[in-house]
């Protein structure tokens, strides 16, 4: 018996209120249609010990978390995630789809935090090696816009109270990575009304990966 090719790795980026969790559902949906066998799962966090780093990260604290302790943070989870469930699932043949990844940590910590963008770099080298994500979906949408929507979920989170230049900085790192990688990325207009994103979602999904050839 043959085995399974290396499985594709998807990963979902984008702002608070963006609309990430509705459009990974599309994505599932896609690939159970397509017969692809996946793993579905998220960042920060993933596996038991990382999920205990992302309440770390996100739980407000009588302390202030120091902006290069939050960045460290966010590498040992990843460095976890990727060794006990990323790298197995691709190599096992599986595609893995996950809510956020590095480039999330470019946005927020790189710009949003206002951290050296090539210290960052430096920890992806070291953590990941030649890992990177096939495609990545980026949910675009006005950081005022997707605050109010964030807000009216309920509690927010260490980051989601933030100031809205934050925020601004963090749309602007997440189109500044779309314009550099093209072959990546893919940026959606997630202010348009649900059927509109999810057309462009899975056009982006059929016209960057097809099938499971």
């Amino acid at each position: 018996m043959m085995s399974k090719a290396r499985g594709k790795f998807i990963t979902v980026e984008g702002g608070e209120g963006a609309g990430k969790s509705t459009n990974i559902d599309v994505i599932k949906t896609y690939l159970e249609e397509q017969g692809i066998d996946y793993v579905q799962t998220r960042e920060p966090g993933g596996t038991l010990i990382a999920e205990k780093m992302r309440r770390l990260l996100l739980d407000k604290h009588d302390e202030t978390m120091n902006p290069l302790a939050e960045l460290l943070l966010v590498f040992a989870a990843r460095a976890q995630h990727i060794a006990s469930l990323i790298k197995p699932s691709l190599d096992s043949g599986d595609w893995v789809l996950c809510d956020r990844f590095t480039d999330a940590t470019y946005a927020y910590q790189g710009c949003g935090r206002k951290l050296n963008s090539e210290l960052v770099g430096q920890l992806e080298t070291l953590v990941q090696r030649e890992l990177r994500p096939d495609l990545t979906i980026i949910l675009d949408m006005e950081p005022r816009v997707g605050l109010e929507r964030a807000r009216q979920r309920g509690d927010l989170d260490r980051f989601e109270i933030e100031k809205l230049e934050f925020f601004d900085r963090v749309r602007s790192c997440y189109l500044d990575i779309a314009q550099a990688e093209p072959e990546r990325c893919v940026v959606i207009n997630a202010e348009e009304d649900f059927p509109t994103v999810r057309r462009a979602v899975l056009a982006a999904l059929h016209q960057r990966l097809g099938g499971a050839d």
